[in-house]
């Protein structure tokens, strides 16, 4: 909603499951003043949606049938109330910066008052574009085994006239402000345009995580996720794909590897 020369409004709603196990319950996801202050600053406030993994989103393509790595494991949310911003230093560079309430869009600011911020840069030429993050958490707690949580990610989407690629690698130090309990993950991503809508396209994600004792600390949530499959654009804003997923958990290095869990899919996406 344009509001006035440079002004605009954004609402976005959410269904999702709530703490009372409602999987069916409304959340108001974005409700952000966006204003354009020049050529080249764009600043946003109120319930924004975060800066953490639209690059990889963008790049994947692929949200409803799978989220990207970040977001599908809870690295960050994809709103939070606070403020960002984004300034083109020039064609080929662009910065971004943000701080959050850092609770995500479902909860609410914790009683100790701290946020959440990070800032990016985006190099971008022709048809190869690489982004540089780091998200920051500051820790709520000064104990010895506590301190504040950083993510670094680079990742990168690279984009021919039918060939897709993207891929990027993100390490999580002092993971929930515990310290040297590191999680590393990387994901590369892939899509084939066959000409009359029709493309295919495969994916596969790798997690790990370490301590200072060298322990998989976070072993349980940690596997190897492939995916492949052919998608059909039926129609503007109508997309179809069968698609298989595997995934692997992962084991103890001197334990054999688990076996593979293999299912198929049938994902339909429609915008309106």
């Amino acid at each position: 909603m344009i509001l006035a020369d440079n002004f605009n409004v954004k609402v976005t709603f959410d269904v999702g499951k709530n703490s009372s196990g409602s999987d069916y319950t409304a959340f108001l996801k974005i409700a952000s003043l966006n204003w354009k202050a020049s050529e080249k600053l764009n600043l946003s406030f109120g319930m924004i949606g975060t800066q953490n993994f639209k690059f990889m989103e963008k790049s994947w393509g692929k949200r409803y049938i799978y989220k990207s790595f970040q977001d599908e494991n809870k690295w960050a949310s994809s709103a939070d109330a606070g403020a960002s911003m984004s300034y083109k230093i020039s064609d080929a560079l662009l910065i971004d910066a943000q701080v959050l309430n850092g609770e995500g869009y479902k909860g609410s600011q914790s009683s100790n008052g701290l946020m959440r911020g990070g800032f990016g840069l985006i190099y971008s030429a022709e048809s190869l574009s690489v982004r540089i993050a780091r998200d920051m958490m500051p820790r709520s707690s000064y104990a010895e085994d506590q301190d504040s949580q950083a993510i670094n990610t680079i990742a990168l989407s690279y984009n021919a006239s039918k060939l897709s690629l993207g891929g990027e690698y993100n390490i999580r130090e002092n993971t929930a402000n515990f310290v040297d309990y590191t999680s590393s993950a990387f994901s590369v991503y892939g899509s084939l345009d066959l000409g009359n809508g029709v493309s295919l396209f495969g994916r596969f994600d790798q997690s790990s995580s370490e301590n200072a004792l060298d322990e998989q600390w976070n072993i349980d949530n940690e596997g190897e996720l492939t995916i492949f499959g052919i998608e059909k654009q039926m129609t503007e804003g109508v997309k179809i794909s069968a698609n298989i997923r595997s995934y692997k958990d992962a084991t103890l290095e001197s334990v054999e590897d688990s076996e593979a869990t293999n299912t198929l899919f049938l994902n339909l996406e429609y915008k309106f």
